[in-house]
């Protein structure tokens, strides 16, 4: 039987107690986003696990990049979608809704991207995305292409892969332990 508060279906308790500059992480979180996210609890039972995991997550997410933070929450939301991952649709979808100040955008991304108005840019980087998604071995030098005409580096097209791919990943973890997202998420930037 699974612990109504753990934030998965698997019983794995988090490090009691944390570690000095984990509770001082998650005491972060509560100050910016008023809540420790799930995925980061759900880690929480081993804590180089989790070191990787907020690493990689940072790296990605948060550093310096051609890519702007919600560019890079659209494409998480968009592998997201494709994959069904209620967690991270939740989550990112609030990102992209408070990122853009706009909650049809985040909506329509997480229904459907292709009905969202969006530039050549943002839709070539989003087509790239669902393809490494869906069908990554098809991808071909002309699909790298179609992203530098609409103005992306080689370095933005390295960035837009490895969102997909640490998506693609933390989706089937999510699914596969029923992480549960946050309450807080589903109010936020309504």
């Amino acid at each position: 039987m699974t612990d109504k508060n753990s934030p998965t279906a698997l019983n794995l308790p988090m490090v009691d107690p944390l570690p000095p500059e984990t509770q001082r992480y998650f005491d972060i979180c509560v100050e910016k986003l008023g809540m420790v996210p799930n995925v980061l609890r759900a880690n929480a039972f081993d804590i180089d696990k989790l070191n990787a995991f907020t690493g990689l997550y940072n790296d990605l997410m948060l550093a310096p990049s051609g890519l702007s933070k919600l560019e890079r929450e659209m494409i998480a939301v968009v592998v997201s979608s494709i994959n069904r991952c209620f967690y991270c649709l939740v989550a990112h979808g609030a990102a992209v809704r408070e990122l853009s100040g706009d909650p049809m955008l985040g909506e329509m991304l997480v229904m459907n991207y292709r009905v969202a108005p969006l530039d050549a840019r943002q839709r070539a980087m989003l087509d790239f995305a669902a393809k490494m998604t869906t069908a990554s071995a098809e991808i071909e030098e002309s699909h790298r292409q179609t992203l530098r005409e609409v103005g992306f580096t080689d370095r933005d097209i390295w960035d837009i892969a490895n969102v997909a791919g640490f998506f693609n990943m933390t989706n089937r973890v999510a699914s596969a332990t029923a992480m549960r997202p946050n309450d807080e998420y589903h109010a936020q930037s309504r």
